[in-house]
């Protein structure tokens, strides 16, 4: 009986055999009978796809006691699957896309939250799982007719489709690895080629966390080094000019080599979560260098555009 590990490898099309424990093997069948795969999308929207597939095959083994168990932000699991649909429906609003559920009305994010877990309590989890599945694959097919630079504003924030796409991915992975973690179920981490443009992401916002932290970091930059499959180094200027980012190669062919202020190494996908709300920035597991107040600043506000 394959773990749920595999499962979860099969929905993002992947071939490796991960090892690890069977969780409730006994509903694993059914749960295999029921995944789907990424849907299909566009090649830089492959890393949302990726992550709700995910999500989406964790989600086939749930029973009644998961859908009922508080998962974060006093979300149970089935009101957690209605907001991360409530969001998905508020980009797709703002694309074109067709949006799903309740009547669209309220478009903060906390407003449409609200709407549409009111919505999905009528329901039984089963529905509230399709329905997200069925606004996030919608979404995903109609970026495939976009161009990654179309504008878009999902809660007021304006920028390209293909940024917030990004943050949906990384928000998706963030919700999927807590309701994981409440099951007590290992997963893997997604593949390479996903972490890395969503860490690439990450590196961009740096400048746009420092300045909604209060924190000027204009004039100086910093030099962001992740480990692991799907990192990257990053020259980071922090004085809200997030187009002035480069990864390291092209820094060093664009503008020669400039010493940075600061350098912060650490691991990807830790790095990832930090700017997705989950860990310590205090405690964040990091080697700093240079100027080291102004790196403990870039952690610390790092989290400060993540939310609910």
């Amino acid at each position: 009986m394959e773990p749920v590990e595999r499962l979860y490898l099969d929905a993002l099309m992947e071939d490796p055999a991960v090892p690890g424990h069977s969780l409730r093997p006994q509903l694993l069948a059914g749960a295999r009978a029921r995944r789907r795969p990424a849907a299909p999308t566009a090649p830089w929207a492959e890393p949302f796809a990726g992550r709700v597939a995910a999500m989406d095959a964790l989600l086939a083994s749930a029973v009644d006691d998961d859908w009922s168990r508080v998962i974060v932000e006093g979300w149970t699991l089935q009101e957690l699957v209605a907001h991360l649909a409530a969001k998905d429906g508020l980009l797709a609003a703002s694309v074109g896309a067709p949006v799903l559920g309740p009547p669209l009305g309220a478009t903060s994010a906390v407003g449409r939250t609200s709407d549409v877990q009111a919505y999905e309590r009528a329901r039984s989890p089963e529905q509230t799982r399709r329905d997200w599945r069925a606004q996030a694959d919608a979404l995903c097919r109609h970026l495939a007719g976009l161009s990654p630079d179309t504008p878009a504003t999902l809660d007021g924030m304006s920028a390209a489709v293909r940024d917030h796409v990004l943050a949906r991915c990384l928000e998706t992975w963030v919700h999927t690895d807590d309701a994981a973690r409440t099951a007590r179920v290992r997963l893997p981490h997604p593949v390479p080629e996903h972490i890395h443009p969503t860490a690439d992401l990450c590196a961009r916002l740096l400048p746009w966390t420092m300045l909604l932290s209060g924190l000027d970091g204009s004039g100086r930059t910093v030099l962001l080094t992740l480990t692991g499959d799907g990192g990257g180094e990053w020259h980071v200027p922090l004085g809200g000019e997030g187009s002035g980012v480069l990864e390291l190669d092209a820094w060093r062919e664009g503008d020669g080599w400039r010493r940075a202020d600061a350098r912060i190494t650490a691991d990807v996908v830790s790095f990832c979560f930090l700017l997705g709300g989950r860990g310590d920035p205090s405690s964040f597991a990091a080697d700093l260098s240079g100027d080291l107040s102004l790196a403990r600043d870039v952690l610390s506000s790092a989290p400060a555009l993540s939310g609910p």
